[in-house]
């Protein structure tokens, strides 16, 4: 009797890779929608400019308004106002369910 190993750990690597761009694309989609939902609507300014990106092990979420951190964490005059916060961490579960169903495919 003989037992040969194949190994396909490289098959399954290349297949892992090729599954994490879209994963994160899904979470940065998600976490998008999530976030402008939070943003406070006085104008649409803010909302308006929440936008995702991502590399090549994250998926980010943010604004290059100005006045967005103060909105975020307040200042000595306005109370707090999270959109970006929230938007991460009421939703953890959903992104890992997320990533999870693209990576087993």
């Amino acid at each position: 009797m003989s037992v040969e190993i194949i190994d396909n750990s490289p098959l399954f690597l290349e297949a892992l890779h090729q599954r994490i761009p879209k994963a994160l694309e899904a979470v940065g989609q998600k976490a998008e929608g999530y976030a402008k939902g939070y943003a406070p609507h006085d104008t649409g300014r803010l909302e308006g400019s929440i936008s995702h990106a991502t590399d090549d092990d994250t998926a980010y979420i943010g604004t290059n308004v100005d006045y967005a951190i103060y909105q975020e964490f307040g200042t000595r005059k306005m109370s707090a106002h999270p959109y970006l916060t929230p938007a991460v961490t009421n939703h953890l579960g959903e992104y890992q369910n997320i990533v999870e169903s693209i990576l087993k495919g």
